[in-house]
């Protein structure tokens, strides 16, 4: 049987933005004492999973279309619910992210039926979030990867975090952002890592202020979830 050949970065994209081949469950990580919201796959074993930090003053349910679309591709999300007032932590915010990877990796979900490989472990977020995904990774020796979007700098720095992060990391901000700026932390992040980076622009804004913000392209319900699906335009 013939291999198949590596796509390219542009045919991954086309392909990762359409809903994954499984099916998703949700679940509520307060089970576990830690306010917030998990989704994963409706089952596998030895799967990746990602703790998620949502942004400045903005609840983890503004951004439930990206965590289904994560799980529909086999990807176990945890997305604390803690730390959501003006004067928010991200320091105590990235020990609940540290945490929420606990929950996922040392329990099984679902059941029994859905695994976490911790070899396989991430953080993430968007805004003030993925500053504390930075502070997390730094502090974590688990964590395999970084994703940010419109990361903001935080207290402690982020920036000054980046440098202890050695994991492959990808920034994502928008070209006309007002608020975090490709010029300011998402920009400054990478160069200040120490693993691989990628530092690219989004056609869209994503700042907490854009009603897109949080959302993956063309993400899908959990009823629209399954193999197969092909989700209806936004609108």
């Amino acid at each position: 049987m013939a291999r198949r050949k590596p796509l390219t970065a542009k045919q991954a994209l086309t392909e990762l933005s359409r809903p994954g081949p499984h099916g998703v469950r949700r679940g509520d990580l307060a089970l576990v004492g830690l306010p917030g919201t998990l989704f994963t796959p409706h089952a596998g074993h030895g799967l990746p999973a990602v703790a998620f930090g949502h942004g400045w003053l903005q609840p983890p349910r503004r951004y439930l279309g990206l965590f289904r679309h994560l799980a529909s591709w086999g990807v176990v999300v945890a997305a604390p619910a803690t730390h959501r007032g003006p004067l928010a932590s991200a320091r105590l915010f990235a020990a609940d992210l540290r945490t929420a990877l606990d929950v996922v990796a040392g329990v099984r979900l679902g059941d029994g039926v859905v695994g976490v490989d911790k070899g396989k472990l991430a953080v993430g977020g968007h805004g003030a979030g993925a500053g504390a995904a930075v502070l997390a990774a730094a502090e974590d020796e688990r964590v395999r990867g970084v994703f940010t979007v419109a990361a903001s700098e935080t207290r402690p720095s982020a920036v000054d975090a980046a440098r202890l992060c050695p994991m492959p990391a990808v920034h994502l901000a928008a070209e006309e952002d007002l608020v975090s700026r490709r010029s300011g932390t998402p920009r400054r992040s990478p160069r200040a890592g120490a693993g691989r980076c990628r530092c690219a622009p989004s056609p869209v804004p994503t700042t907490s202020a854009s009603p897109r913000a949080g959302t993956g392209a063309n993400c899908c319900s959990a009823a629209e979830a399954r193999p197969g699906h092909r989700p209806s335009p936004r609108r």
